[in-house]
């Protein structure tokens, strides 16, 4: 993996990827924040060594890089899944690429399921912990202290700082941001009415299919991370009726405006 990360760094440098301070992980429906941003690069996944390529029709596939806020960022637009048939390392090997490249900051957006039915869809949730439920670890191969710590301190996987900074913006401009527990499984089909009730009981506040493998690697890394999650649809088990995905994306959308207002205002003060 080492000299995979080296080659495709190596490639970016050469088209221009320039010493980026921030990474950005885009979920679906949240593309409109590459409307902001100054593009001064961008390449195809399939172009870059070893990166692996999005399947999912609504995910795009391109590393964008530019000037957002006056910062330097790498914005994925397209992110991957355990579901597409890759590897958690597949998953996370972009995360590696943007650290090797220079960032030090990592956000990600993500659209999930409203597990607590305090919360409801169309609002955000500023993500404070999370529950690996993907069955394995992005960091679960041999030779993975040759690139960090093995036994990653995860006490505080989410900057405590940043998400500060969040919640201050949100209030300042209005928006109803929670504050949760993300759950990541696998899918790719959506939960039953009894996995809705067990993540509940386990203390998840919403449920998604990303952004945990993604967090597990920046912290191995020593990056700081921040998450915030758009709620698409409420999971009431005893209520539950059939899972429109046109719908979720319509409604992540949305929600966009204000995750880019949060994403932005937080880009300012970085």
């Amino acid at each position: 993996m080492i000299n995979e990360i080296k080659k495709a760094t190596k490639y970016l440098v050469e088209k221009g990827f320039e010493s980026p301070e921030i990474g950005i992980i885009l979920g679906t429906g949240l593309g409109q924040l590459l409307d902001h941003v100054k593009i001064i690069k961008e390449v195809s996944y399939n172009h870059i060594p070893y990166f692996p390529t999005a399947t999912v029709e609504f995910h795009k596939g391109k590393l964008i890089y530019g000037i957002l806020e006056g910062k330097k960022v790498i914005v994925m637009q397209g992110r991957f899944h355990l579901y597409e048939g890759y590897t958690l390392q597949d998953v996370t090997f972009p995360v590696r690429i943007m650290n090797a490249l220079g960032i030090n900051t990592l956000l990600v957006s993500n659209a999930a399921g409203a597990i607590n039915l305090n919360f409801k869809k169309g609002e955000l949730m500023l993500i404070d912990d999370h529950i690996n439920l993907q069955g394995s670890s992005p960091l679960a191969f041999k030779g993975v202290s040759q690139l960090g710590e093995r036994f990653a301190d995860m006490s505080a996987p989410y900057n405590l700082e940043l998400n500060e900074k969040f919640s201050e913006i949100a209030d300042k401009h209005g928006i109803s941001l929670h504050k949760g527990v993300y759950a990541s499984v696998v899918g790719p089909q959506l939960e039953t009415r009894a996995e809705y009730r067990m993540l509940n009981i386990i203390g998840a506040d919403a449920v998604g299919m990303s952004t945990v493998p993604e967090v597990i690697v920046a912290n191995h890394l020593n990056l700081r991370v921040a998450a915030v999650s758009v709620l698409t649809d409420e999971c009431d088990p005893n209520n539950l009726k059939p899972v429109n995905i046109d719908e979720i994306i319509a409604m992540a959308m949305k929600a966009e405006p204000e995750m880019i207002t949060l994403f932005k205002e937080l880009i300012k003060t970085l």
